[in-house]
């Protein structure tokens, strides 16, 4: 099978993810890294009965489109390593289909706005979907995790941050 002879696929967003972060490399690189940077996930109106019973999950899974990812590589560098490594062993915002999903604590709701925090999105990101995080399907403790169980988790913590400015202007990261 090609790419040419897929059946071409559309997804219209169901709302749009609001945060303080407009430059990428300022933004942390992983929700994990982003605990204190508040958003908000703004969807239609037309989507409103499908949030009952999201308030009881505290923390949801949110598919996004990266729609200021640039043109895919097949091989990239990774924010935590220094190695190149084939793209589908990252989570590198290139892609050729450039879908996200970040995890984020779900603080509370108001209609259709969604109130978060732990966001690692940049503002303006079309939402595509919500799933909740489920401890009992979603957490997985005994993983292999590839080139990643290579990175110490301090130098971790320090890259995933990049170079992000905390509300008072701090820089709370920083890339070596």
């Amino acid at each position: 099978m090609s790419r040419t002879t897929c059946p071409k696929i559309l997804y219209l967003p169901i709302g749009v993810i609001r945060s303080g972060h407009t430059v990428p490399d300022q933004t942390p690189a992983q929700s994990v890294y982003a605990k204190g940077c508040s958003g908000r996930a703004e969807l239609l109106a037309e989507y409103e009965e499908g949030l009952e019973g999201l308030d009881g999950f505290s923390h949801l899974i949110l598919i996004y489109h990266f729609h200021r990812a640039q043109t895919p590589q097949m091989t990239v560098t990774p924010f935590l390593h220094e190695s190149p490594h084939g793209l589908f062993s990252t989570r590198f915002p290139s892609r050729p289909n450039p879908i996200g999903l970040s995890i984020v604590e779900l603080t509370r709701r108001d209609g259709t706005i969604l109130f978060l925090d732990g966001v690692d999105v940049l503002d303006g990101t079309p939402l595509l979907d919500i799933k909740p995080y489920v401890r009992r399907f979603d957490c997985f403790v005994d993983t292999r995790d590839g080139w990643q169980d290579e990175v110490d988790e301090e130098t971790a913590q320090r890259r995933g941050l990049r170079r992000y400015r905390s509300a008072q202007g701090t820089i709370r990261g920083k890339t070596s």
